[in-house]
């Protein structure tokens, strides 16, 4: 069965110091490994993806209402 999660490239594919892309903020290996992951996978660099957005500044969470 194939993967289902999708890419989350959004065609920013430049790599910052830290080796992150600054459009996906997944690693150059993450990157590079993405077609050969499984769902699983692919959810877990997704999460870590997440984790690198809101330490850079450019992912927030909603205030509380």
């Amino acid at each position: 069965m194939a993967a289902s999660v999708a890419s989350p490239c959004i065609g920013v594919c430049v790599l910052n110091d830290e080796d992150h892309c600054e459009g996906c903020y997944r690693s150059a290996e993450e990157i590079t490994r993405w077609i050969a992951l499984d769902d699983e996978a692919r959810r877990a660099v997704l999460r870590q993806a997440v984790v690198r957005m809101r330490a850079a500044g450019v992912l927030f969470d909603p205030p509380d209402s």
